[in-house]
């Protein structure tokens, strides 16, 4: 007999945070397991709402998973008053006042690595603790955490491939860790709500929000549009290694923001995309290595927290970047949409009218605000952070010092993207652009990448005057390339 046993409880309280799904939940198995009696409650944190703009499309596809997840948890429970219980209040404070009303024994949640989050389930676990009340808390956003895997010394790996191959040693070895946790098992401790707690998910206005343009961009919510998407990706997997770097063709799974939010289970994700490496399916092993760098990030953010403010590698924090009026000037024509470069005009229009991008585009103009502008990569990071559906403060991060070269793993400072070959190579019939840019649609496919240098009569047969229906280049790449390479040599000489 284990010398300490599993603690089971009268009366548990299911906290959902980033993991808006009854499916193979890990905190809600554990909870149903161990508590006669199991309440739900989401909070609308207002310590995170009231820092966003008022149309924010996160906030409603949240909303939106929450009516899915209500719905899911009472066809559950199978009984008349049972569902999510739904507050608009600060978390740290409203889940012990709502832990002490229910008069529950533990609050169950899963694990959120975000310096943020931890300091705010640290508040609350002493507030919990100061009444007498238990937070249990669980692995289930990503496949491996934490100290899960370590070098073999004992360190965090902070080199990408030989994470991954120790992640699939891991897998290889112990199937455990793809299995679902069999919710389905234990609904029957699923409560009816207090009576006067049996209120529907709160509306947008209810919350200080408006509705964006979300439904008319056809976004699937909630775990059942996370179930859609993954179905369809499916068919597609084994062409991933062929489509995914092209952004007019259908390749990616576009689950990225529900994985983000929790509304599919990162476990049934990776078992697939793993089963069906093993069968040699090369875009399912390309796929899975991508949720592999999900897991390799967040394991990054939790050891090294001061990435998310600082370079990963110190050394890269005493570059000098441009400053002052002009940086700001270069730095609005990037998140305008108005470099005079196409595919990343193009890029940012995509993110600013729909919350996505594409993630070779993503690589494209974090690289051209970095090493072409010369701007600081936390002014990327940050924009990423307010306009990204799917952001993640992990992987936004992770990926934008990968771009600068600052981070673990990264590409090395003197690899510069040109944006007119990536145009050329990943867009060259001008889909991509044609569809987000279409003052330049009726431009030659060969004259789409690079508009300032096309023919006169091309432009005039387009229609198209270069300054006034489109920008010209704000920077010169070669040039670009030149000061970054000299702006870069602190690097060295750090290192030296």
């Amino acid at each position: 007999m284990s010398p300490h046993p599993t603690p089971h409880y009268p009366s548990g309280l299911m906290w959902f945070r980033r993991d808006l799904r009854a499916q193979d939940n890990a905190a809600l198995y554990q909870a149903l397991k161990r508590c006669a009696s199991v309440h739900c409650v989401f909070v609308f944190d207002r310590d995170i709402l009231d820092a966003l703009p008022r149309a924010d499309r996160r906030v409603e596809f949240i909303r939106e998973s929450l009516v899915a997840l209500d719905a899911e948890l009472h066809a559950l429970a199978g009984q008349y008053g049972a569902g999510l219980i739904v507050r608009h209040a600060v978390a740290q404070d409203e889940v012990p006042r709502l832990a002490q009303e229910l008069k529950v024994q533990a609050v169950f949640c899963n694990h959120d690595d975000e310096p943020y989050a931890q300091a705010r389930d640290a508040r609350v676990r002493g507030a919990l603790a100061d009444v007498g009340i238990r937070l249990e808390t669980f692995k289930d956003h990503v496949i491996f955490e934490r100290d899960e895997v370590l070098t073999q010394s004992g360190t965090v790996y902070g080199v990408f491939t030989p994470y991954k191959n120790a992640w699939l040693k891991k897998v290889a070895a112990d199937s455990y860790y793809l299995k679902s946790y069999p919710v389905g098992k234990y609904v029957r401790a699923l409560a009816p709500r207090p009576q006067a707690l049996r209120l529907p998910v709160p509306s947008l206005q209810d919350v200080g929000f408006e509705p964006t343009n979300l439904s008319s961009l056809h976004v699937p919510t909630g775990s059942p549009g996370g179930r859609a998407l993954f179905e369809d990706f499916f068919t597609r997997m084994d062409r991933y290694q062929a489509t995914r770097d092209f952004p007019a063709i259908k390749g990616p799974s576009y689950l990225s923001v529900h994985l983000r939010f929790g509304t599919v289970s990162i476990r049934q994700l990776a078992r697939t995309a793993y089963q069906r490496s093993l069968e040699n399916d090369e875009g399912a092993a390309i796929w899975l290595s991508e949720l592999i760098w999900r897991d390799f990030y967040h394991q990054i953010l939790f050891h090294h927290p001061h990435v998310a403010s600082r370079a990963y590698k110190p050394e890269y924090d005493a570059i000098a970047w441009e400053h002052g009026k002009h940086a700001q000037q270069l730095f609005e024509a990037w998140c305008q949409g108005r470099t005079g470069y196409p595919l990343v005009d193009a890029a940012m229009a995509q993110l600013n009218q729909t919350g996505y991008m594409h993630n070779r585009l993503r690589m494209v103009v974090a690289s051209f605000l970095v090493k072409d502008l010369g701007i600081d990569w936390r002014w990327g990071e940050r924009y990423f952070a307010l306009h990204l559906n799917d952001f993640d403060l992990a992987a936004n991060n992770g990926g934008w010092q990968w771009a600068s070269s600052s981070g673990c793993d990264a590409q090395p400072y003197f690899r510069i993207f040109n944006p007119i070959s990536q145009s050329e190579k990943f867009d060259a019939q001008g889909r991509f652009i044609r569809r987000y840019l279409p003052q330049l649609a009726g431009l030659p496919d060969n004259a789409l990448h690079a508009p300032w240098l096309a023919k006169p009569l091309d432009l005039a047969a387009a229609k198209v005057e270069i300054g006034r229906d489109y920008p010209a280049p704000i920077v010169d790449h070669a040039q670009a390339r030149e000061r970054t390479l000299a702006r870069y040599a602190v690097v060295k000489t750090n290192k030296g």
